[in-house]
């Protein structure tokens, strides 16, 4: 029960102390911040439990070693504030796309006129792509399972390499354009850039990407048949279903880039915001509100104590990302990039290079590219711009595919009994040729805009 009562208490006055700033509230936000880390101890697990402590740890170290005044200590936990508020917040909107059964609408698409695996592949890559606009995580195990059911005939050794490939590459470039993604979010907030105008290159290089993907497994699998009895849901119904999603995603951009600009306290924070609100008002609108208060509460109660691991380990490793800017190891790291900030092709390589490295290392993309923005803070200024945040989230979102450590290929690799790492070889081929495709757009973007400047 303390996790119900503290997460969500810490992210109510998150927001109040950012429309309202007061040192009280600071330090208040640092004391429950530590009391978040000793309750989520007993509940992390994995990869989150041994980060955080190492983090936590480390943090701590620095902390004292830079004798720094024990008045200050609290005020070193709000760096991942933003980020946590969001994963508050996103049970509200997965509630209601589960209580206006798009999910299950969205679902029967992988069972109209399949013939074969190359068109399932096909299905599931376009589904996964849009549920995981909304459902996030969830969007993995939901379109498997659906996958699995259709995929019975075929050797574990054949489909297990079919559902990594499709579901995790979709489920990655749906992720690099979608406007609620944190990663997206981060990488406006690093570049001070507004979504709008990040927007159609994002969704032009992602919808290409996995047109191309999608096209190129469709006739590889083309000669393995599958027999699919069809849904009763029609087409019509499937796509109506899809245009008031994408309806949906467009008020939600259109609402928080009103209140950014109103507020002017960063994408996330409205959005953090405006989640509940629209939310409520898109559950009146189609007739659904009853049934999704009802289902929201429950939802919210369980999603929030599954926070634990998210809670331990960002906490921690704000503080550490907090405490390494006291250190002479950032003004190394720094000078590592500054000294390739004159060559913007080198720079967005070593930028490529740095979340592929950290990936295995076992850092969580998060937590890069926190760190990654202080590392860079020095030359921002330069080279700041549409190609920098276009590779900043095409690489960190690429992590989605291939690291051992991430959350999707996790949840996957569970799912089907298998080793994270031998799951990430697979997609490591595709994520490093989609890498270097996006740091090549990019430099020519750059290249674009200094024509024209």
């Amino acid at each position: 029960m303390l996790r119900l009562f503290v997460y969500p208490l810490i992210i109510i006055i998150y927001i109040i102390t950012t429309l309202v700033p007061h040192s009280l509230l600071f330090q208040l936000i640092g004391v429950l911040a530590n009391i978040a880390i000793i309750i989520s101890l007993f509940h992390a697990k994995g990869l989150y439990l041994y980060s955080g402590i190492i983090f936590y740890i480390l943090g701590m170290i620095l902390f004292l070693s830079n004798d720094l005044s024990w008045q200050s200590f609290f005020l070193q936990f709000d760096s991942m504030l933003g980020i946590l508020a969001l994963f508050i917040m996103l049970p509200f909107l997965n509630s209601l796309i589960l209580v206006g059964r798009y999910d299950k609408h969205l679902s029967s698409l992988l069972e109209y006129k399949v013939n074969h695996a190359g068109d399932l592949y096909q299905r599931g890559g376009i589904v996964s792509h849009i549920l995981g606009l909304f459902l996030n995580i969830a969007t993995i195990p939901l379109v498997l399972h659906s996958l699995h059911t259709s995929m019975k005939q075929y050797a574990t050794s054949f489909t297990d390499k079919f559902y990594t490939q499709s579901l995790l590459r979709a489920y990655a470039l749906c992720l690099m354009w979608s406007p609620m993604e944190i990663m997206v979010i981060q990488s406006l907030e690093i570049t001070n850039r507004g979504y709008i105008a990040i927007f159609p290159f994002l969704i032009l290089f992602a919808g290409i990407m996995l047109y191309l993907d999608t096209t190129f497994n469709k006739r590889r699998y083309s000669d393995y048949p599958i027999a699919i009895s069809e849904s009763n849901v029609t087409l019509s119904a499937i796509m109506k279903k899809i245009r008031e999603l994408f309806v949906l995603l467009l008020l939600l951009v259109f609402v928080v880039t009103i209140l950014n600009r109103f507020l002017g306290e960063g994408y996330l924070f409205s959005l953090v915001i405006l989640i509940i609100p629209v939310s409520i008002l898109w559950a009146k609108r189609i007739g659904k509100l009853k049934s999704y208060v009802a289902y929201t509460i429950p939802h919210f109660k369980k999603r929030t104590k599954g926070l634990a691991n998210f809670f331990f380990m960002f906490l921690s490793a704000g503080f550490f990302v907090n405490m390494l800017g006291e250190t002479e190891l950032l003004s190394i790291l720094q000078d590592i990039f500054t000294n390739v900030s004159g060559q913007l092709l080198l720079l967005f390589i070593y930028i490529g290079l740095y979340f592929f490295i950290t990936s295995f290392i076992g850092f969580h993309p998060l937590v890069s590219i926190v760190l990654l923005a202080e590392i860079i803070a020095p030359i921002l200024p330069e080279v700041a711009g549409l190609p920098l945040t276009f590779v900043l989230i095409i690489c960190s979102l690429s992590t989605v595919m291939y690291s051992p450590f991430n959350v999707s290929l996790s949840i996957l690799s569970a799912e089907i009994n298998r080793n994270s790492f031998q799951v990430s070889i697979w997609n490591i081929p595709f994520s490093l040729l989609l890498m270097g495709i996006s740091i090549v757009f990019a430099y020519i973007l750059h290249l674009v805009f200094s024509v024209f400047a």
